[in-house]
């Protein structure tokens, strides 16, 4: 999507069954609210020692499921770490405090509306939360579940190659 583009894709450090994760959780949907705010500010502090290597250059997040759920998490503990967010499929079952700092700032959500991973009234909170914000909310929902279709890529480019950021 970005040629020119440098990645960094960290991975979680909690194994769940075998499978990595970002932190841990008590059950599907029940997030372990410690171990949340441990991973939030071990990935805050991973994001800031990439800026600092790459001062003034522009920071794009995006994540999928539970990687757009620590993304999330990030962006409301720290919403001066990305220029860009793009949440595909997040859950955040609690209602953040009011991030001020995200306002100005482009957000993409993705969900399918009929996702049993991520319910969709949660995932329109979300999205209402972060529009009472002050971000740049774009959105792309479809009627399927927890699979990513075209048209969230299609957005999630759109967002990516977007004009350069604001100075915000």
């Amino acid at each position: 999507m970005l040629p020119d583009a440098g990645v960094v894709s960290p991975r979680g450090d909690v194994s769940e069954m075998g499978a990595a994760r970002f932190f841990r959780r008590t059950g599907e949907g029940v997030y372990d609210m410690a171990d949340l705010a441990r991973a939030t500010a071990k990935m805050a502090s991973f994001v800031d020692g990439i800026k600092a290597q790459h001062p003034g250059r522009p920071v794009y997040g995006f994540g999928y499921s539970n990687g757009a759920n620590i993304l999330a998490s990030v962006m409301i503990a720290r919403p001066d770490l990305f220029d860009r967010v793009g949440l595909l499929h997040p859950l955040i079952p609690w209602t953040p405090d009011p991030a001020p700092g995200l306002k100005g700032r482009q957000v993409l959500i993705t969900a399918g509306s009929n996702d049993p991973i991520c319910p969709w009234p949660l995932t329109e909170r979300l999205a209402d939360w972060v529009a009472a914000q002050g971000a740049d909310l774009t959105t792309a929902y479809h009627d399927g579940g927890h699979e990513v279709r075209r048209e969230e890529l299609a957005a999630l480019a759109e967002l990516l190659r977007g004009p350069a950021p604001a100075a915000l």
